[in-house]
């Protein structure tokens, strides 16, 4: 069973950027990505990258303005969030799995708050 860690989340002013990073207790040949939570809504995707790192998809709420990547050698995926926006405002969870959207793996969380 992998364990996945996620730090780098706190609190930004409107337009500003975050970097969340996800560790993988073990190399994982599938794909990771991000999905997030905000009060009283459900869990929606965010973005998520291939096992070799050529196939990214966004949501389109994000496109533009966040960027995921990973390192398979630190078994880390990051999310570089720019132009923060209040709407981001929401517990965000690290991801990974099977199909581009599809995760079976979970972490724990990390909470990132905009404040306009």
């Amino acid at each position: 069973q992998v364990q996945l860690v996620e730090s780098g989340g706190g609190l930004v002013q409107a337009g500003g950027s975050l970097k969340l990073s996800c560790a993988a207790s073990k190399q994982l040949f599938s794909n990771m990505g991000w999905f997030r939570q905000a009060p009283g809504k459900e869990r929606e995707f965010v973005a998520s990258i291939s096992w070799t790192g050529t196939n990214t998809v966004y949501s389109d709420s994000v496109k533009g303005r966040f960027t995921i990547s990973r390192d398979n050698g630190k078994n880390t995926v990051y999310l570089q969030m720019n132009s923060l926006k209040p709407e981001d405002t929401a517990v965000y969870y690290c991801g990974a799995g099977p199909a581009i959207r599809y995760f079976v793996s979970w972490g724990q969380g990390t909470q990132v708050t905009v404040s306009s």
